[in-house]
């Protein structure tokens, strides 16, 4: 999952911990011993039942897993990227149609017809991010774990566990793609507001 380089000053078990946190946004439940080191060295603080990465935890994150710029490895992975933000698109579109009807709503899923349609649209996106990952990790070897998530999000979600695609509260389908984007942010060293943008003008350019 992480990059060594420009790790320096974290041993293996901090920076992989580090590094997991703020991939994963927060972690909810005790605190284990390796974050409580996060906290005592101010990379982490909890909130309530939450931990959650300080600004220095985020930094050390970014040092950690930072590919070399105009390295050969960055200048593999950034199309790539490219590819993936138009599909990161989509798959926020299909969550809004899935928690949502088109005429603003909440979805109570009591239509089979249009909850079916929806999954139907999930299969050409997970096909998609499938090409994608693989690709990804040839020159990321760690991204591989994304592809065995999805799929066993996907398994539970068809399963009948309709958590399985949208909760935040479970390793859902969109969690698990959500730390899936933010490792790459931090692999590429592109701020949100970049992101953002990036995804807007590709997504933009694929409507001309």
């Amino acid at each position: 999952m992480t990059n060594s380089a420009g790790a320096t000053g974290l041993d293996a078990t901090t920076r992989e911990a580090v590094v997991e946190l703020v991939i994963r946004g927060m972690h909810r439940g005790a605190v284990t011993s390796e974050q409580q080191v996060l906290v005592d060295r101010g990379f982490a603080m909890t909130k309530g039942p939450l931990l959650m990465p300080t600004p220095a935890g985020t930094a050390a994150a970014k040092a950690a897993t930072r590919l070399l710029a105009a390295g050969d490895e960055e200048r593999a992975l950034r199309p790539l990227f490219d590819k993936f933000l138009p599909i990161n698109h989509q798959l926020r579109e299909l969550c809004t149609a899935w928690q949502l009807r088109p005429d603003g709503t909440p979805n109570d899923h009591s239509e089979a017809a249009y909850d079916a349609s929806v999954r139907d649209r999930l299969d050409d996106i997970d096909n998609a991010i499938g090409r994608i990952l693989r690709r990804m990790s040839e020159v990321a070897p760690g991204l591989a774990q994304y592809r065995v998530h999805l799929s066993a999000s996907l398994a539970k979600f068809d399963d009948g566990d309709p958590s399985m695609l949208t909760s935040p509260l479970t390793d859902s389908y969109h969690t698990v793609w959500m730390w899936l984007h933010q490792e790459l942010l931090l692999l590429l060293g592109i701020s949100r507001a970049e992101d953002e943008r990036l995804e807007a003008e590709l997504v933009a350019g694929q409507m001309v």
